[in-house]
């Protein structure tokens, strides 16, 4: 009962310090707020970043495999081996299609070789399209969701229609309320028909405009005859995922004549191993912001412990008084200690919504970015910010503590 009393009456002292001195507590406290709000909005950030990426790789499917020629999603630069690949060719992709048992789809994919690309209806035009050949197999990947018409058939794919299936934003740029099937677009110049348009994905990263315009293979091949930029989507049966990716890489090796004693000249992706590379990314994202706003939280800290050995100067009396009808050296220690901790304590809760308005500002510029404080952000942030005040509290207390009574009684 003793304890609760005196803790009860330790936390009223150090309200009653902080409403005395409103300014200098709250100037005091503003490297904690900086620090712990930095934690908080980059712990928030990161989490939506990280649930929109997972969210986008993970809707490839959970057996879609990428074939390319360099690494997919990658953390640094290319090596000079990279550099130097050949290209993947379609008679990879038919030696692919012909020999692994274990996929169940597998579709070339190729892109053009110059940027950007324009395309027209009418009066209408949009800018920044994303345009790439594929082929039929690549209808079942789990990537295309149509809305109307139809994809392109095999047929079409090995006798270079000229038909083409349109995203959702090319869709409403280009016809607004009309009807898009039937009708011709310009597409960086070429006259193609549209024969489909899909639903917007519901996955997508930062930018959620989905200016998808797809070719059949060999129609994009003719429209691009040096594009060389060859890659596979490949769909392994169910449980088959080990052995589809044991089956292409040894299939390739073969194909492109690769040595036992070679490392590979090509790159295997799936979607767990992008959200590991792009989880690697963040970790380190991470550290760095938590080094950064530790800094804050050290300069904050530091504040706190100068405001302390000031307030001990200007309350030696108080303190003389207190240990003349009683006090023991713990009480005046935990006085100061509570009192360090309220204040950085408040900083961190005032962190916490510095945190939040970041996380929202985040949301409002980034409306495809689920983002939201975690739990654990915000525990870590009063608990860091708390014990901040307890770590630099600890000489202030102790020199309190220290002091003589009579002495302490006798200063002015």
């Amino acid at each position: 009962m003793n304890f609760f009393l005196s803790f009860k009456n330790n936390m009223m002292l150090a309200f009653d310090t902080i409403r005395t001195h409103k300014l200098r507590s709250m100037l005091t406290m503003l490297g904690v707020v900086i620090g712990t709000g930095t934690i908080i909005g980059v712990g928030a950030i990161l989490t939506g970043f990280d649930g929109a990426v997972t969210n986008v790789m993970k809707s490839f499917g959970p057996n879609s495999i990428y074939v390319s020629r360099e690494p997919a999603f990658r953390t640094t630069d290319l090596t000079p081996e990279e550099r130097v690949r050949k290209q993947l060719t379609y008679q990879n992709v038919m030696a692919l299609r012909d020999q692994c048992t274990a996929c169940a789809r597998v579709s070339a994919m190729l892109e053009p070789n110059h940027f950007p690309l324009i395309a027209k209806y009418k009066g209408n035009a949009v800018y920044q399209t994303n345009l790439y050949g594929v082929e039929e197999a690549f209808s079942q990947s789990g990537q295309v969701d149509m809305d109307k018409g139809r994809f392109f058939t095999e047929f079409e794919d090995h006798h270079r229609a000229s038909v083409t299936v349109i995203g959702a934003d090319i869709v409403k740029a280009l016809f607004g309320e009309e009807n898009a099937i039937g009708k011709f677009i310009n597409v960086d110049g070429q006259q193609v028909e549209v024969v489909g348009t899909m639903l917007r994905p519901s996955a997508s990263f930062f930018d959620s405009s989905d200016n998808r315009v797809i070719l059949p293979f060999f129609a994009m091949e003719k429209m691009y005859p040096n594009a060389k930029d060859v890659s596979v989507t490949i769909t392994a049966f169910d449980k088959m995922l080990p052995q589809a990716l044991d089956q292409i890489r040894t299939i390739l090796r073969i194909e492109r004549r690769i040595a036992v004693n070679k490392p590979e000249d090509f790159a295997i992706s799936t979607a767990d191993q992008m959200v590991e590379q792009f989880r690697q990314i963040t970790a380190m994202t991470f550290l760095v912001m938590i080094v950064l706003s530790s800094i804050g939280l050290l300069v904050g800290g530091i504040g706190v412990m100068n405001i302390m050995l000031v307030s001990v100067t200007e309350r030696t009396r108080e303190i003389g008084v207190r240990k003349a009808i009683g006090a023991r050296r713990s009480d005046i220690v935990v006085q100061f200690l509570l009192e360090a901790a309220v204040l950085t304590g408040l900083g961190g809760v005032m962190g916490l919504i510095f945190g939040w308005l970041i996380s929202l500002a985040s949301k409002l510029i980034f409306t495809s970015l689920p983002t939201a404080v975690p739990a654990w952000a915000a525990i870590a942030g009063i608990v860091v910010s708390v014990a901040v005040g307890l770590f630099f509290g600890i000489w202030p207390a102790s020199k309190a503590a220290k002091l003589d009574p009579v002495v302490a009684l006798r200063h002015e």
